[in-house]
Parts: structure tokens; C-alpha cells; sequence
């Protein structure tokens, strides 16, 4: 049995339909975890009331051009989740290898941003050559938070230092310490402050940013 049916039960499915998971391109994980949200819990709701919402949203997108009824997708659950966030991560970690090597690319919806550091080591030796682009009001690069190394607080810390990706890029920046700041002109992380957006504008930003990862 695969990581992928062990660690992972049905609950709703995305958009109400889905082909099976041997013919899918794409395979929709929910990640409902938030055990170390500090201000305010709730984003373990997040996989399902994505899926709800989803049931009532038409599926062309003017946008993109896409439908999402052409694409190959296929629901495969959510993780069991554990109060351990170590034990929750290093499921994640399994069922992102699991994926991958069954050629599929996972999308995943969360629960809080602790998770993206399972997924990255879930990628193994291709998180080296992969950025990360983050849209979020902090860096979450301090190396502590209320006595938790690994935390929403941290997490972004922690996959520089243990996935190492090739870029690291954040957007939207708010608010940061004095560590936080250090931490990415030594890292060489770089983030756009929300101050910056505003002046500038969102698609200069986005070109900028665009340039910045074409690069690796």
C-alpha cells in the first residue's frame, strides 16, 4: 500500500467530480493543520470550505482561458493530521514523495503555513533547484517563537535551512523584527513590502519578481 492511501481519507471532492487517480495529472491534497496558529485558529477549515466553495463557482476561468473540467484532476483527501507537528510534517513529507514519483504534481490546500516545509522536503533533491514565492504580510523567518522552533513563525527559516531551495522570494511584507531582517540579508532572501506594491504597483512587482526567479 501506497503512502498516498495510507496517511490520506476522502471527504468532499473539489469542483464535485474527478477522474480516477491513475489517468489524473493533478492531485488535490487538504492539509487541515493549525496547532501552532498564535492569534487566531480556523485555518484547518481551509481544505474543506475550499471544496464547498467550489461546488458553486463555474468552472471557465476568463483570466486563465482554462476550464477546470479539461483538466486532469483528481481529490485525493486529507492527511491525517496529528497535534505533533513534526509527526504531521513528516506524514506530508511521505505523501509529497508518494506523488512525485507516481508522476503526479500535487496541489495543496491548507491549514497553516507550517505545512509548506513538509512539502518542500517532500521534494527531495528537486527543492534545490525550486523557488519559493510567498505572499504573506511577514517574512516568518525568526528562529524562535514562544519557545517553538518550528512553527508559522518559523517555518520559512526552517526550509532555507533544511530544504534549501534555489530562491526564496516573499511578497507583500508588512511587518518584521529587527532578526528577521538580518536573518534574510544574510540568507539572501528577498521580499517586496506591501509599502513597496502600493507605490510602484502589483504588475511592476510581478515583472521584477519574474526576473528574479528566471535566473536560477
Amino acid at each position: 500500500m501506497s503512502y498516498h492511501e495510507l496517511l490520506v481519507s476522502q471527504s468532499n471532492v473539489f469542483s464535485g467530480s474527478q477522474i480516477p487517480f491513475e489517468t489524473a495529472d493533478y492531485i488535490i491534497l487538504g492539509v487541515p493543520f493549525d496547532v501552532t496558529s498564535t492569534y487566531r485558529t480556523g485555518a484547518r477549515f481551509g481544505p474543506n470550505a475550499i471544496r464547498q466553495a467550489s461546488l458553486n463557482i463555474e468552472t471557465y476561468s476568463f483570466r486563465t482561458g482554462i476550464d477546470t473540467e479539461e483538466l486532469k484532476l483528481h481529490d485525493l483527501g486529507d492527511l491525517h493530521i496529528s497535534t505533533d507537528t513534526k509527526k504531521t510534517l513528516e506524514k506530508l513529507e511521505l505523501v509529497i514523495k508518494d506523488l512525485l514519483e507516481a508522476g503526479k504534481t500535487p496541489v495543496i490546500i491548507g491549514g497553516e503555513h507550517t505545512i509548506t516545509l513538509g512539502i518542500m522536503k517532500g521534494l527531495g533533491t528537486k527543492a534545490s533547484t525550486t523557488a519559493i514565492v510567498s505572499f504573506d504580510a511577514h517574512l516568518d523567518l525568526r528562529n524562535e517563537f514562544l519557545g517553538l522552533k518550528l512553527s508559522h513563525t518559523t517555518f520559512m527559516r526552517r526550509i532555507n535551512e533544511e530544504a534549501k531551495p534555489a530562491k526564496i522570494i516573499e511578497v507583500g511584507t508588512r511587518a518584521v523584527c529587527k532578526e528577521e531582517l538580518n536573518y534574510a540579508k544574510k540568507a539572501g532572501i528577498e521580499f517586496f513590502t506591501a509599502q513597496q506594491i502600493r507605490k510602484e504597483g502589483s504588475e511592476k512587482i510581478a515583472k521584477q519578481a519574474k526576473r528574479k526567479i528566471g535566473k536560477i
